[in-house]
């Protein structure tokens, strides 16, 4: 026993000491060559480490975190070397950016628990880990340090100080992963519902609802995102997050509800979120004169106009030639259907532009403060559909800053790779030259899942048949990692 036991600190020594010096050599020209070699000896395709290297590494792991002081400095020094391997590897193969979306549960406080899950990550040749952060109504900040209308995700007894999104980010960049913070954006989570005075915040339809029993998970408030308050909250939010200083920030839910069937089409105005009282007082803004004013009210309540309430306007402000509304060019002879039509296409402009509007503010803590943001969006959120309809979810992700990084949801489903390089292509053909576009990809290594491809095949199709694309992220670790999750998700704290 005792034999075996310093058996195994002589090679943590010997380890520790090896990383050290190619740590020192890699300063030179030989040194790169030599961390080059090294590096292609212990990874292997996308950048994933060979099984050796990674047992070596969770052995030191574990026993230093049993309190061995050598397995300790072993185990620092094999992250770094393993860092610097992940780098140079990722400099040399596609894509050199390759991130994975994961959510933290409140059993990863336990010790050692974001070391084995980020190493887990690093493993698989991963550079960028993207954080959830705010989900579900709830935000993973410690509840002594959480300015935000948000319950904190930990509030067990004891985890007041705990700080996950501080502790990913630091043991992230240990090992050369960058770590973004993942946020819902407009989809603010039951528990706002539930804060007094928040009520009027949220978006409401042409009949009366919100998206709380429309949307059938019942998991989905979505709110107005003209009104005050709301932006007032999230912008706080994001602030918090931003003092954790994470690599970059992404913006996820830029859009309104989507429902099932007929209902996820948007083909008349009472189909529109922009029934609460803060939108419906800025779409009443958009008039230019008076006769436009009360047209425009007179289409939101109904749903349409006719012959008889634009004589009876003409009558009520006769000095006015025509009804004026931005965006509309003067044309006193328009037919009353024509008149439907502008005013149809202004209620979706306006829709459209609460998003914009929306997403504009919350990314502007990161522009200031010098940090990536991105927005998160489905490819085919902002389609006409048949005869003047729009997808519900009126996603306008084409009219997105082009300094903001794009992260398409590429998730297309068809047994094999086309429709997944449709959506992204899509993306690809409406893109600045200067956007940085990262396509989410769904499914797992090696092997399909639900009608998907491996992610192997769709990153190869991706970088075979769409030019310019130098990056792509993978949903989830949850997939790749089925029980480990369940067991972390379900897990109790002692």
């Amino acid at each position: 026993m005792f034999k075996s036991f310093k058996t195994k600190v002589l090679s943590w020594q010997h380890i520790y000491r090896s990383s050290v010096a190619a740590l020192w050599i890699g300063n030179s020209l030989v040194g790169q060559v030599w961390l080059t070699q090294r590096a292609e000896a212990q990874t292997s395709n996308y950048c994933k480490f060979t099984q050796e290297v990674v047992s070596q590494k969770e052995n030191l792991r574990q026993n230093a975190l049993k309190g061995n002081p050598e397995a300790d400095k072993g185990y620092k020094a094999i992250l770094k070397q393993h860092a610097a391997y992940l780098k140079e590897c990722r400099d040399r193969t596609w894509p050199q950016t390759q991130a994975v979306w994961l959510r933290l549960y409140p059993c990863d406080i336990r010790a050692g628990a974001i070391d084995y899950i980020l190493d887990r990550i690093v493993n698989r040749g991963y550079n960028q880990v993207y954080l959830e952060v705010f989900f579900d109504g709830q935000v993973l900040l410690p509840s002594s340090d959480n300015p935000t209308v948000w319950p904190s995700a930990l509030r067990s007894p004891g985890t007041e100080r705990v700080d996950l999104l501080a502790q990913t980010i630091q043991k992230g960049r240990e090992r050369g992963l960058e770590v973004y913070a993942w946020l819902f954006s407009m989809n603010f989570g039951y528990n706002y519902s539930q804060i007094p005075n928040r009520q009027g915040v949220l978006a409401i339809n042409g009949r009366g609802e919100n998206s709380i029993n429309y949307v059938h998970d019942q998991s989905q408030t979505f709110i107005d995102p003209y009104h005050n308050q709301a932006k007032s909250d999230y912008y706080q939010l994001v602030q918090a997050v931003l003092r954790r200083r994470p690599d970059g920030i992404l913006f996820d839910y830029i859009r309104y509800p989507r429902g099932s069937g007929s209902d996820s089409v948007a083909s008349n105005v009472k189909d529109l979120w922009i029934y609460s009282e803060a939108s419906t007082q800025a779409l009443y803004s958009r008039a230019l004169n008076n006769q436009g004013l009360e047209l425009i009210k007179r289409y939101i309540s109904k749903g349409s106009i006719g012959t008889s309430d634009v004589v009876e306007v003409k009558k009520l402000y006769p000095t006015e030639e025509t009804p004026l509304w931005q965006g509309r060019i003067a044309d006193s002879q328009d037919s009353t259907a024509t008149l439907n039509w502008q005013l149809w296409q202004l209620s979706v402009a306006h829709a459209a532009q609460g998003v914009l509007d929306f997403l504009a503010v919350a990314s502007l803590p990161a522009q200031r403060a010098g940090i990536p943001a991105g927005a998160v969006f489905f490819p085919d959120g902002n389609q006409t559909v048949g005869e003047g309809g729009y997808d519900s979810r009126l996603q306008p992700w084409d009219h997105f800053s082009p300094m903001l990084e794009w992260h398409p949801m590429s998730y297309g489903v068809c047994g094999h790779t086309g429709c997944i390089e449709d959506l992204v292509r899509r993306v690809a053909d409406r893109a600045s030259p200067q956007t940085k576009i990262m396509p989410a990809l769904a499914g797992t290594w090696g092997k399909s899942v639900s009608n998907r491809p491996s992610l192997e095949a769709q990153m190869e199709a991706i970088r075979k048949r769409i030019p310019g694309i130098n990056g792509v992220s993978h949903f989830a670790f949850s997939w790749q990692e089925p029980q480990f999750d369940r067991d972390r998700k379900f897990c109790r704290l002692d």
